[in-house]
């Protein structure tokens, strides 16, 4: 079956044709955060069909937003990454996501979170023009989701997985949505227990200023 397209000659119909299928955007999200194997995608999005996730990494190759690459040798192994072309859809795909979630509310009891997902979510969040006079480095723990984020003076560079010189450990749930939306300070989150904190306490009210939809 072809795929269905808007048949309008503008940008957006051009734009919705590329990416706007189930599990696109959410395939070219996490191949923002680094290129990977078919099998790191699906495990990244454990709901997507095997079927569905080939088909939509074929039709992203086809638009030109996403290359395959075979990584040298001992590896051999062929992983996806972003061309120039899909790269410049970080800037919409973050201004998406913070749209998206001031109507996120709370967590269902089957949804999940992942490490891609959250490192996109400080990318977001993100303000350098708060960060410039800024030097620290954060681990945030979010049950098994473990994102390190080291910020330099308006820069962020942020990764899944432990930050082993990290200034300020934060663990948590749900309460950090309430925390980058400003709905909770630092103060409360850390009074109420729903964050617990190691390192210099005063560092979680410097990340709500820098990190906040």
């Amino acid at each position: 079956m072809s795929k269905r397209q808007y048949g309008q000659f503008c940008g957006l119909a051009r734009a919705v044709d590329l990416v706007g299928e189930r599990w696109a955007l959410l395939i070219v999200r996490d191949l923002l955060v680094s290129p990977k194997r078919f099998t790191d995608l699906k495990r990244g999005l454990p709901r997507i069909p095997t079927n569905v996730l080939s088909a939509r990494l074929k039709e992203l190759e086809a638009g030109g937003v996403v290359e395959r690459r075979v990584r040298p040798r001992p590896d051999g192994s062929v992983v996806y990454e972003l061309t120039d072309y899909g790269r410049d859809l970080e800037d919409i795909v973050l201004a998406f996501g913070r749209w998206g979630a001031r109507s996120l509310g709370e967590p269902g009891p089957d949804d999940i979170l992942t490490s891609d997902a959250f490192v996109m979510a400080l990318r977001a969040t993100f303000h350098a023009d708060e960060a410039r006079d800024v030097a620290v480095g954060y681990e945030i723990r979010l049950g098994d989701v473990v994102v390190g984020a080291r910020v330099h003076h308006g820069t962020l560079d942020a990764n899944p997985g432990e930050l082993a010189d990290a200034d300020l450990v934060i663990e948590t749930g749900p309460a950090i949505r309430s925390l980058l939306a400003g709905e909770m300070t630092a103060a409360e989150a850390l009074d109420s227990g729903a964050v617990a904190v190691k390192g210099e306490a005063a560092l979680l009210e410097t990340f709500t200023r820098i990190f906040r939809l």
